[in-house]
């Protein structure tokens, strides 16, 4: 992977990741909002329910301090005493009340209903436990509530003391008692602790133990541990009431919170991959697109994508001056055949490496197909670039093949725009015309277009090579020239069809690839000896001449000349270039 690529795939999981981290603050700011929002109206709630319910104690309460106040309304119209007290106070027991009392100058005298509660026949201001709290209530003519307590009978209550004043016959205002009344804990507030349980709250009634304290006792709880609870103070009579009331299902009851927070992350999510996806996508496209524009093996453009990049600096510089390059290997299609077509593809791509280095700016490099490659060299001319592209020419080239590296060379034709043309269409045109030149001269070379060069250069190139492969009038042999393997590597039509086999792959299975197969074999060791002696001896300079006689697939076998010449070539070592002469014929002509 190229330092290119790792940095598209960093940004395409880069950008994905911001979004995901930036939606994920907003999804904390929205939750934390509803959090807060939901928080506070559970907590409005909370406490509009401690004041509603509040109010109701207070009336629950009242009604026990009502008994009271009926009670001291009777004395004071009645006088000193209460006839028939047990039947009065019937009228007035309700279920939340224990018992009803009366107590002359502070000592409780009669009690309704009197059996289970005559341990309470006590001198209240003198008592040890509430004395103080009967006595204030008394002096400040206040009506006071002791408790809660444990009652006889089993689970606690609240006593309402009422202090009673009525005037004497000298109309001196004096104390007359007390009028109780005490209330069953809970059951004077059942109604409020079902509702506020209903209601889906737990609750805590608290007390202040008495008007002379600010200390708070429980009175009666759901049995809860509250925490933060929203609160409500009130008072009725002389003491103070605290009513603490929380959710049973905590602050964030009701809360869209779980479901906010799920949709929101499945969002995120959401929106994370389908930025990755889009970024992953746009990745695929733009690398099909380079894929449809590069040749996958030289990393070059392709024709298409010289085209496009072409058309686009036209368009971007009309009146721009640039020079077209045509460009090929010399001999490549040897490489292929000795070397393979790995080795092929090595040397095409040291030669793209050659011209991204030899041309690193301002040029478009593509390679047009096989071993050919065009250049656009913009914003110069073939004056100011020959001492570029002739270097690039002939600096060293070279594929490795079996660790070994093996030169190759090139061959290079140029034209300048609008020097050479006023049409930038037909530049690569004449750049191909001064490639051709270069061939026909002999190869490895460059040369810039100049006027006179035509196309037809081209066609009489593959004409020659033709004629040479296919007519050429005499039976020519291109084989290795190795005593121990003389490999053929050609022959012509005329010596296929002399040696009486009908193509190329026949022959050499006939030969068995090697020269001296064609050679009766009662002379293939004179033949070679004679040939090599020759050699060696440079009597003729690279040519020798021997006969032998040339063995035929039918086996018959003619007297021949063999007119040879030693290369040494760069991809084939040395080898030999051979005419074979048909004795019989040349005695007939020259005879005639």
């Amino acid at each position: 992977m190229t330092p290119s690529d790792k940095k598209i795939r960093t940004q395409n999981w880069l950008l994905p990741l911001l979004v995901f981290l930036i939606f994920s603050i907003i999804l904390s700011c929205i939750l934390y909002n509803e959090f807060v929002d939901n928080q506070a109206h559970v907590r409005t709630l909370a406490e509009l329910n401690a004041m509603t319910y509040a109010e109701h104690i207070t009336s629950e309460l009242a009604q026990g301090i009502a008994v009271t106040d009926s009670l001291q309304g009777i004395l004071i119209s009645e006088g000193d005493q209460i006839r028939n007290f047990h039947h009065v106070a019937a009228s007035f027991m309700t279920s939340s009340i224990q018992s009803i009392q009366l107590a002359p100058n502070g000592v409780v005298t009669d009690i309704y209903p009197e059996a289970g509660n005559e341990a309470v026949k006590i001198d209240l201001i003198h008592d040890e436990k509430g004395g103080e709290i009967s006595r204030y209530g008394r002096d400040n003519d206040l009506t006071v509530m002791l408790g809660p307590f444990p009652l006889p009978q089993g689970g606690t209550g609240i006593a309402i003391q009422n202090p009673v004043y009525l005037k004497d016959s000298n109309g001196e205002k004096y104390f007359w008692g007390f009028t109780i009344a005490i209330i069953r804990v809970p059951d004077i507030f059942a109604d409020s602790a079902q509702a506020l349980t209903n209601f889906g709250y737990e609750y805590r009634l608290s007390k202040t133990v008495s008007p002379l304290t600010p200390e708070y006792t429980e009175v009666y709880s759901s049995g809860a541990v509250l925490t933060d609870p929203a609160i409500y103070c009130f008072k009725v009579g002389c003491c103070s009431y605290k009513l603490e009331v929380m959710p049973s299902d905590g602050w964030n009851s009701g809360s869209q919170f779980p479901i906010l927070f799920l949709c929101g992350f499945f969002i995120n999510l959401l929106l994370s991959s389908l930025t990755y996806a889009i970024l992953v996508l746009k990745e695929r496209h733009e690398t099909l697109k380079a894929l449809s524009v590069t040749d996958p093996l030289t990393g070059l453009l392709n024709r298409h994508g010289f085209d496009e990049a072409w058309t686009r600096v036209l368009k971007a510089h009309p009146e721009a001056p640039c020079v077209g390059i045509q460009l090929d290997i010399d001999d490549f299609k040897f490489i292929n055949d000795i070397y393979g077509h790995t080795a092929g593809d090595l040397a095409l791509q040291e030669l793209a490496g050659s011209l991204q280095r030899a041309f690193p700016e301002n040029a478009i490099l593509c390679r047009s197909g096989g071993d050919e490659f065009s250049v656009i060299l913009t914003g110069t001319t073939c004056q100011d670039s020959a001492s570029r592209i002739e270097a690039f020419t002939f600096i060293p080239k070279s594929f490795k093949y079996n660790g070994i590296d093996h030169p190759f060379h090139i061959s290079l034709g140029y034209a300048g725009y609008p020097k050479d043309s006023t049409d930038p269409s037909v530049l690569l045109k004449n750049a191909d015309m001064a490639l051709y030149e270069v061939k026909l001269r002999g190869k490895h070379s460059c040369l810039p277009y100049r006027q006179g060069f035509h196309s037809q250069k081209r066609l009489r190139l593959g004409f020659a090579l033709r004629d040479i492969s296919q007519n050429l009038p005499g039976a020519f042999l291109i084989y290795k020239a190795d005593p121990q393997d003389d490999h053929i590597l050609y022959a012509n039509q005329e010596l296929i069809r002399y040696a009486g086999c009908k193509d190329m792959d026949e022959f050499l299975a006939y030969s068995g690839h090697s020269f001296r197969g064609l050679i009766r074999p009662d002379e293939q060791a004179l033949v070679e000896k004679s040939i090599w002696d020759q050699i060696h001896s440079k009597a003729n300079g690279p040519n020798d001449y021997v006969q032998f006689h040339f063995v035929k697939k039918d086996g018959s076998c003619h007297p021949v000349l063999d007119h040879g010449r030693i290369v040494e070539n760069t991809y084939f070592g040395t080898i030999f270039y051979v005419l074979i002469m048909d004795c019989a014929l040349l005695d007939t002509h020259y005879n005639n």
